[in-house]
């Protein structure tokens, strides 16, 4: 089985968190399902320069990502890979982005998460973020 170390930005402003949705994919149980921005760690990145990359490619957002912005890690196995995901607290000025990657996204607060429909391996990640103050 596939092992990958990929990252994920919590993107929050005005205590609204950014949700994004993938579009159609290799895999049914990851297609459509809702995700934090971020992806694959390549050799010899940390992961917060992983995710800076990550979020200038697929959003044109430029981010300082820190181990200060560290939130947690999440492992999980999917039927055909498994990862490990490290997500990163991420506050913005502004809500402004370019979608390149996803299909659709929503700025939610946190009470309304669990409205939609996660990806797997984000689903604990969402539901820390249902307990705390942003």
């Amino acid at each position: 089985m596939k092992h990958y170390t990929v990252t994920a930005a919590i993107i929050t402003n005005n205590s609204k968190v950014l949700c994004m949705q993938r579009g159609p994919g290799k895999f049914e149980y990851t297609s459509y399902k809702y995700e934090f921005p971020g992806g694959k760690v390549e050799a010899g990145e940390s992961y917060e320069e992983a995710l800076s990359r990550e979020l200038q490619e697929e959003m044109d957002l430029q981010i300082n990502v820190t181990e200060d912005n560290f939130f947690m890690t999440v492992n999980h196995e999917y039927p055909d890979f498994s990862i490990d995901m490290h997500s990163y607290m991420l506050p913005v000025e502004d809500r402004e982005f370019v979608m390149r990657e996803h299909k659709h996204h929503v700025w939610l607060g946190i009470e309304e998460l669990d409205s939609l429909d996660w990806a797997e391996a984000d689903i604990p990640i969402m539901k820390k973020l249902m307990t705390i103050e942003i």
